[in-house]
């Protein structure tokens, strides 16, 4: 009975079950009479530290800055291990993800800008549908990951961290404003100091969480989005121990894992997907602003994925993921559409504060749901894999 549990909770189809459900619960919740409730819970403000070094900052801060980083942690770890030697090792390999991600990144600011083209008042909201949102295009891809080939999950692991990477950088240069230097600068030493670890041969966790830990800290107050610390920190471990120790990166991603999938993705997905619905009408759907950020992640996502995609593989840039197939390539483009919270956030820093929050809300939430519901439906109707095409270990 508890091996059972044990290989169920191991399933990434319950960790995708979790994401979607927590989604659902907090959809529900915001738009109850519980939702002043909700609202208050998350815009709680919570102290942490030791005076006078101490953070107050809200629940939703928390968990975005916070534990979300945790869950980039874990992403730039499988990252390296698929780069060093996985399905991102090979070069033509490694070269999809990028290119699909920036072909996924101009895809939607043309469709956005030709839906905006006669109204300059709303060309600001560009960057909303160029973000892939991580979480949620994982969680959906995990319902379906069984009828798709192992390696499609790690190009979109790798087309997601780039792409939002991407958005961050956006966020940085277009809506960031009191950038710390000191606080940069501090940050910037502790990569350093990451970069010298791993360079000394050092395979001991704790110096790197150390210093990871500084460097969350240090971005924190930067002003740049936190989870970057996250990302960058993983990729700073290193895969191989000496003799007597097992993978530092292999070790710390297993330990990591069942706490990410469920317990932080899930609390995250409740936290940032309570968006409220009141006001909105189906005739708000014709409006440019939100049409043009729905059509960007429905069509403007898949379509400068695919192309791009397309033409690097004609060209010999770049090859498919074993054993994958353009259909089934496709339907994992569809996924990239899922914007949602990162683009409910870009939506909020694009425009003055309640000038267009309907219209965003409304855009994103028509544009994600048509990508995941589609792709779900697209995927299904493809053949089933053989167990040895559709491994995902």
């Amino acid at each position: 009975m508890i091996a059972s549990i044990r290989e169920f909770l191991r399933l990434e189809t319950t960790a995708g079950l979790a994401l979607v459900v927590a989604a659902a619960i907090a959809m529900a919740v915001a738009n109850s009479p519980w939702s002043s409730h909700y609202a208050a819970w998350l815009s709680t403000p919570v102290p942490l530290g030791i005076a006078p070094l101490i953070l107050s900052k809200t629940v939703l801060h928390w968990i975005n800055d916070g534990l979300m980083a945790v869950f980039f942690l874990l992403v730039g770890l499988e990252i390296k291990r698929e780069i060093i030697e996985g399905e991102l090792s090979n070069r033509r390999s490694a070269t999809l993800p990028v290119i699909g991600a920036i072909g996924g990144m101009i895809g939607p600011v043309l469709v956005y800008l030709a839906i905006n083209a006669g109204h300059p008042a709303t060309h600001s909201g560009w960057p909303i549908p160029t973000a892939t949102d991580i979480a949620f295009a994982l969680g959906v891809f995990a319902l379906v990951s069984k009828r798709l080939p192992a390696g499609l999950r790690i190009f979109l692991l790798g087309l997601a961290i780039i792409d939002d990477l991407g958005a961050i950088i956006l966020i940085a240069v277009l809506f960031t404003n009191g950038l710390s230097p000191i606080a940069l600068g501090l940050g910037a030493a502790c990569v350093a100091l990451l970069i010298a670890l791993n360079k000394s041969g050092q395979t001991r966790l704790a110096p790197y969480l150390l210093v990871g830990f500084l460097l969350w800290l240090f971005v924190l107050k930067s002003g740049v989005h936190a989870t970057l610390a996250g990302v960058i920190t993983g990729l700073s471990i290193p895969l191989h121990g000496d003799s007597s120790r097992t993978s530092p990166l292999v070790a710390l991603e297993h330990g990591l894992h069942p706490w990410v999938a469920y317990l932080i993705m899930p609390v995250f997905a409740f936290a940032n997907a309570g968006v409220s619905l009141a006001g909105l009408s189906l005739a708000g759907l014709l409006d440019p602003l939100t049409l043009g950020i729905a059509a960007g992640l429905f069509v403007g996502k898949q379509a400068g994925v695919v192309v791009a995609c397309w033409l690097a593989v004609r060209m010999g840039l770049a090859s498919l993921p074993t054993g994958t197939g353009w259909p089934h390539f496709y339907g994992v483009a569809i996924l990239t559409g899922i914007g949602f919270t990162m683009s409910l956030f870009i939506g909020s820093l694009a425009f003055e504060p309640g000038l267009h929050d309907s219209a965003i809300r409304v855009g994103v939430i028509a544009g994600s749901l048509l990508s995941a519901v589609f792709a779900c439906l697209w995927i299904v109707s493809l053949p089933a894999l053989t167990s040895r095409e559709a491994r995902h270990d």
